[in-house]
């Protein structure tokens, strides 16, 4: 019995990991990408603009980016799903990173058309949109959840406070990028710092559940 705690314990553990590498691996994966686009602005363009139809990184941005991302976050979802197992909203918070993963698979799968803000979007284009939209929601509900869940699970109200100003964060900076898409201007940085919000949450989640014992549910 010992033998087989001490497998789950290394496996959680491991799984969790991922989540601290996410912040790196999307920062590095992007700073590359970007290089490869002449006249690429991190300011003002989309994320999904390196992917996007007739790109001249379209070849090659999914592969360093959003597939291996969703592998991550999918890998850190079941962490989490096996580390609070006894707990219904850690699950449910697990599916919910989870479905983010799925999602980043899909705006890979799904770019967006060329310039990414066509006057008649294509189905591939309605669908990366959708997918982006299942991204922001997932991501930004599961922060939500450890608000409450972060004293609670983990006995840190740091973690719950952390969690509820990441969400609030999320919220106030998507609202900032659709201000910029009406001006034009700073949709990128927006978008960049909606996206590390969510992230930079994630990896804290991580790093803490895999220092501290179980709570309860």
């Amino acid at each position: 019995m010992m033998t087989r705690t001490f497998a789950w314990n290394r496996m959680d553990r491991l799984l969790l990991g991922t989540g601290l590498l996410i912040p790196f691996w999307l920062t590095i994966g992007v700073g590359l990408t970007a290089l490869a686009y002449p006249g690429y602005s991190h300011v003002d363009h989309a994320l999904s603009r390196l992917g996007a139809v007739d790109a001249p990184t379209q070849g090659f941005s999914a592969w360093l980016n959003n597939v291996p991302l969703g592998v991550l976050f999918v890998l850190v979802a079941l962490g989490l799903a096996r580390r609070f197992r006894t707990s219904r909203l850690a699950g449910l918070s697990a599916a919910l990173i989870l479905l983010h993963g799925l999602a980043s698979f899909a705006t890979g799968l799904f770019p967006c058309d060329q310039g990414c803000a066509p006057l008649q979007p294509s189905v591939s284009q309605q669908l990366h949109n959708l997918a982006g939209l299942v991204m922001f929601l997932s991501l930004t509900l599961a922060s939500a959840l450890w608000a409450w869940l972060g004293k609670r699970l983990l006995a840190s109200p740091g973690l719950a406070v952390f969690s509820a100003i990441c969400t609030l964060l999320a919220l106030v900076t998507a609202g900032m990028m659709a201000s910029a898409v009406a001006d034009g201007q700073g949709f990128g940085l927006y978008q960049r710092l909606n996206y590390a919000v969510g992230v930079a949450w994630l990896a804290v989640l991580s790093g803490m559940a895999r220092r501290s014992p179980g709570g309860r549910p």
